[in-house]
């Protein structure tokens, strides 16, 4: 499976919200997962490991009270690496309506992805 084979997947399921289906399809086993430096620790920081991303997964969907709006953008590929931006309004459990932007960065090796980085601001 090319990268962009990958990436197009990866955007297709995530449009469908069907996120741990795609870690289960298109992760790696070893892949890690890394955050903003300020969110690096706690239950939705870095994660080295399938069933860690999966675990960090939950955790976001069980903050997460109601989704008014979810948003993934087309692929950008370059070789073994492509990034998407994604837009996410919610309800979080305790914190009230989030408005979240963020550009996701993946790294794909053997057709799997074997690093996911996020970058958002941190308020």
């Amino acid at each position: 499976m090319s990268t962009e084979t990958v990436a197009k997947r990866l955007v297709a399921l995530c449009r469908e919200g069907k996120f741990e289906e795609a870690q289960h399809e298109l992760y790696a086993k070893d892949a890690i997962s890394i955050e903003p430096q300020e969110m690096a620790s706690g239950p939705m920081g870095n994660a080295k490991g399938l069933k860690a991303i999966l675990e960090k997964g939950h955790h976001f969907q069980e903050a997460v009270e109601q989704v008014h709006m979810s948003e993934v953008s087309e692929p950008v590929v370059a070789n073994g690496w492509f990034s998407v931006a994604m837009h996410l309004d919610a309800t979080m459990k305790g914190r009230g309506r989030t408005d979240m932007h963020e550009i996701c960065v993946y790294h794909v090796h053997n057709d799997k992805i074997v690093q996911e980085q996020f970058f958002y601001d941190v308020h």
